[in-house]
């Protein structure tokens, strides 16, 4: 009798020992997952800065109106409040005075086709013009007098459609012939760690500078700037982007961890050898 409990009991530990290890590697995967969500990212004129939708969650008050704010965190904070590439800091009533003067149907207007170096709806296609247009009421409500939303001044969002159609188009499909040419250097983009590289190249934020060739960054791809990068060592790499170098903050202002920041430069380095 003693035998048959002592098994019973045996075994019920191995059934919540095996549940309790499930549990925990989900809320590995939820960690990592949260530590890697972007607060916000540079991203210019030209550069696939991915298409990920910004949330567009209900209002704080209840009522279903499209959060403006969480957007501007998402995708517009990265450059409008540190005013990188000549950005407009948002509440900066100097830098916005002569934008603020041509009226916020023309300010929503460059925030969906894009101008300068911001991309058409700051890199992300699929943010729809509602969303452009409280994101864009939210940047300048300290600047400006933001007219009621949902048909902004003289139908401004109706004419940016029209008008942003073939530049989400030709976005679109440089988006899909980029994703087929690396479609077959998914085992590179693993840098031997184990980790995805080029998921993570593209969402702890490198892909802003790196694409593009911003700030001095070497582009992607690009042999003869990360020539003699490469003849430094992979360590001196590693350590570069730890402690930064340059512009570049340390880890590229991400949050990732060593481990993913080696995995992010490992796939970089692959590209070009």
């Amino acid at each position: 009798m003693k035998s048959k409990l002592i098994m019973s009991g045996l075994a019920a530990l191995g059934v919540m020992a095996g549940t309790s290890g499930a549990y925990a590697q989900d809320a590995a995967r939820d960690a990592i997952a949260e530590r890697l969500a972007p607060v916000g990212q540079l991203c210019l004129q030209g550069q696939d800065c991915g298409t990920a939708a910004a949330p567009a969650a209900a209002s704080s008050s209840g009522g279903g109106e499209i959060d403006g704010a969480g957007i501007y965190n998402n995708v517009c904070m990265a450059c409008h409040e540190t005013g990188a590439a000549g950005a407009p800091v948002r509440g900066d009533e100097a830098a916005w005075a002569e934008r603020t003067e041509q009226g916020f149907a023309t300010l929503l207007d460059h925030a969906i086709n894009g101008i300068g170096a911001m991309p058409a709806r700051g890199g992300n296609p699929n943010l729809s013009d509602e969303e452009m247009e409280a994101a864009t009421a939210y940047m300048v409500e300290p600047v400006m007098e933001v007219p009621e939303l949902g048909g902004g001044d003289e139908g401004a969002a109706a004419e940016a459609t029209d008008e942003s159609s073939s530049d989400e188009m030709a976005t679109a499909d440089a988006v899909a012939s980029e994703d087929e040419a690396v479609a077959s250097e998914e085992d590179a983009s693993s840098g031997g760690s184990g980790l995805d590289g080029e998921a993570l190249y593209a969402s702890v934020g490198c892909v802003a500078c790196h694409a593009a060739g911003v700030a001095g960054a070497p582009k992607i791809g690009d042999a003869e700037a990360w020539g003699p990068r490469i003849e430094q060592g992979t360590d001196a790499l590693y350590q570069s982007v730890f402690n930064g170098k340059g512009v570049m903050p340390p880890r590229g202002g991400s949050s990732a961890s060593d481990e993913e920041i080696m995995a992010v430069v490992d796939y970089m380095v692959s590209q070009v050898q």
